[in-house]
């Protein structure tokens, strides 16, 4: 016999963090900014009990550029790249300028 799962029961404890819509939509405007402009080429979305996380890549089987990762138990937004956290803000918009920026040549 099958299983009958009542979806209020089911719903009323989320097992994974997620993206909302509008944060979901902003991720996806800079990615393909990015994607058009010819810098990304690859993205993944890894949902988890702590965390939510946006990984972009320039190449498939590279390791990502950029993580940006939804923390909602310290209510943080981080960014990271190569191991290192390159901004961390409460707000999605905040820590995406740290993306956003176009690295300088030294």
């Amino acid at each position: 016999m099958a299983t009958l799962v009542r979806m209020a029961d089911y719903r009323a404890r989320p097992a994974f963090v997620q993206f909302e819509r509008a944060e979901l939509c902003l991720l996806l405007a800079l990615y393909a900014g990015r994607v058009a402009a010819g810098e990304w080429r690859d993205y993944a979305i890894d949902l988890g009990a702590d965390q939510a996380v946006f990984s972009v890549f320039r190449h498939t089987r590279e390791r990502p550029l950029f993580t940006i990762a939804k923390e909602p138990r310290k209510q943080a937004w981080v960014v990271r790249s190569g191991g290192r956290e390159l901004a961390r803000s409460d707000s999605l918009a905040d820590v995406l300028t740290a993306v956003q920026q176009k690295p300088r040549p030294v």
